[in-house]
């Protein structure tokens, strides 16, 4: 039984599409996807309305959750990269975890067989 791992990844809305047809590409179609708001070293915007400031610290992103074997971890981390880059601050991040059992509801099926 190989050990699997999840890449998580926080990327800009708009790149969403284009990540998500690379990793379907490559072989890897199984992900979760999340809207959610951060913020990192940009720190936010400072945006006008009705003549007032005001701070939108927390940015939408979006995450990306893939589970895939030890073996395939280098890959979907360099395909996420790759295409969810702009070389601009707030292109997000990725994390990448151990996943320790992984078992499908429907069938009981478990670890790489569940994926």
């Amino acid at each position: 039984m190989s050990e699997m791992r999840k890449v998580e990844a926080i990327i800009r809305p708009m790149k969403l599409e284009e990540v998500k047809l690379a990793l379907s590409e490559a072989g890897f179609v199984s992900m979760t996807v999340t809207e959610v708001r951060g913020r990192g070293l940009q720190k936010g915007l400072v945006q006008q309305w009705r003549g007032r400031e005001y701070c939108v610290d927390l940015l939408p992103k979006t995450k990306i959750e893939v589970v895939v074997p030890e073996k395939d971890e280098d890959q979907v981390v360099d395909l996420i990269r790759n295409t969810a880059a702009t070389d601009n601050i707030g292109d997000g991040k990725i994390f990448v975890m151990p996943v320790l059992r992984t078992i499908r509801i429907r069938t009981g099926e478990k670890d790489e067989e569940a994926l």
